[in-house]
């Protein structure tokens, strides 16, 4: 079949958190007509191949698209999120994107969006289920936010050999085992492993029938620091300590010890030092759940794994028939080199502040809208790669400090910024009166530019690290 001709201001490629995210600033702040493809069956990208016990690690507030509040505001009462402000779901992130694209999209009448539909470059889409295929004509960009996008374990197959008869499954599947195993052996360092490790412990799993293999200690960011509303004095107090750190520390070991001493900065083991850093966000109950598993293996990453032993990169543990394995050792999110977000005919998304992924690529959607020049544009996003080690950490909150200022220069994207939903920090002028905050601000002010002067140092004295 011959293309069909689609006409467009812009072709947003990929319906997940970034695509939903910048195509609704994009709605707000301009009268541009969207095309979007996606080739999963609806919108939400990697959630809707989750595992069902998965929850968002920062709260709810903070998540999604600016237009669209996701969750009631509330905080949860039991669990280890007790406390804190609610953690979404797969299932209520996945019904809330599906909203969004009916109700705030679909109904505008400036966005088509074409689901099981595969990109296939050169302005050119296929459907992966008929012969029906498209081109389009794009008057202004095509909006790529696939360049730095991650696999999951359900999506992914396991990173190492599986001999016949071992029972090794992705996160998602051990819901539905149906035989009672002896043992679970949790395969993974990052957020899906903990994620598994502590279901289990919510089951009743004893600990003692859980080992965890772990190639790589992390560092965790306490949720404690990570709250809205109510409690967000105490995240405005969580970067007045991250700065007083970065200003006083002589080294980057020290940074983190001293991050770790104020809580900041949480690890499973204290007595092994972390070297992975993806940013992700636990509770202190979280991590004394964690430390009930006591049989950690830290032999590297696994190899194969055998009916009877695991082999990997530094040694072997036995396992046998009775014992399912949780493959939670996917790639994550790619670290590909860095390019210009903004280009005469393609906009490609990648982060370029620290966290808070959904207002980070709202705010290129904003900027896209209310700045005519690239050049501009470029100068105020310049792209970071993601995190994955812990001097990583360093270099994106060294990105923040450095183009904070450039950005809120312009009064359109500070107005944006100032009033954003999912700007971590735009409700703190309701609690500027709070003694708190009124400490957290003044300590920002005294110890910023020395921290960003500190990092500068850091960064420069490892750069071959």
């Amino acid at each position: 079949m011959s293309d069909e001709t689609l006409e467009t201001d812009y072709l947003v490629v990929g319906a997940g958190a970034a695509g939903m995210a910048f195509a609704d600033a994009l709605l707000t702040h301009s009268d541009a007509t969207l095309t979007i493809v996606d080739r999963r069956h609806a919108p939400g990208g990697h959630w809707i191949d989750a595992y069902p016990y998965v929850r968002l690690h920062q709260p709810s507030a903070f998540y999604g698209v600016s237009s669209m509040p996701l969750g009631q505001g509330v905080l949860d009462s039991t669990g280890t999120n007790t406390g804190y402000y609610e953690l979404a779901g797969a299932d209520e992130i996945r019904a809330y994107f599906a909203d969004v694209m009916r109700r705030r999209f679909l109904s505008s009448g400036r966005v088509r969006y074409f689901p099981c539909s595969e990109y296939l470059g050169d302005d050119r889409f296929v459907s992966r289920y008929t012969q029906a295929s498209w081109k389009v004509s794009v008057r202004r960009k095509v909006v790529d936010t696939t360049y730095v996008e991650g696999t999951v374990p359900a999506t992914s197959p396991p990173p190492f050999e599986v001999a016949d008869g071992v029972r090794c499954v992705p996160a998602g599947d051990v819901t539905r085992i149906t035989e009672r195993p002896e043992r679970f052996v949790v395969i993974g360092a990052g957020k899906t492993a903990l994620d598994t490790c502590v279901w289990l412990l919510e089951q009743n799993v004893p600990a003692s029938s859980i080992r965890w293999i772990k190639p790589r200690e992390a560092w965790w960011v306490n949720r404690r620091f990570q709250q809205p509303l109510a409690l967000l004095p105490e995240s405005y107090r969580g970067m007045a300590i991250q700065l007083e750190a970065m200003a006083q520390a002589t080294s980057i070991e020290d940074l983190f010890a001293r991050l770790e001493a104020e809580g900041f900065f949480l690890r499973v083991d204290p007595a092994v030092a972390p070297s992975m850093f993806r940013g992700a966000v636990i509770s202190e109950t979280e991590v004394d759940l964690l430390r009930q598993i006591e049989d950690v293996v830290r032999l590297g990453h696994v190899v194969r794994i055998e009916r009877d032993e695991i082999v990997l990169d530094e040694g072997r543990v036995p396992t046998n028939d009775a014992t399912v394995h949780i493959h939670c050792a996917s790639r994550g999110l790619m670290r590909r080199p860095v390019r210009p977000i903004f280009e005469a005919r393609q906009i490609t998304v990648q982060p370029f502040l620290w966290g808070f992924v959904c207002y980070q690529f709202a705010m290129l959607g904003a900027i896209e809208a209310l700045l005519e020049s690239d050049e501009e544009k470029n100068r105020l996003c310049p792209p970071i790669a993601y995190w994955d080690v812990d001097r990583d950490y360093l270099r994106a909150f060294l990105a923040t400090l450095a183009n904070e200022r450039a950005r809120m220069a312009y009064p359109t994207v500070a107005n944006w910024a100032k009033e954003n939903r999912l700007n971590p920090f735009g409700g703190i002028g309701h609690h500027r009166d709070a003694p708190e905050v009124i400490d957290a601000r003044e300590r920002i002010k005294r110890y910023a530019a020395a921290a960003a002067g500190n990092l500068a140092q850091f960064i420069k004295t490892n750069a071959g690290l």
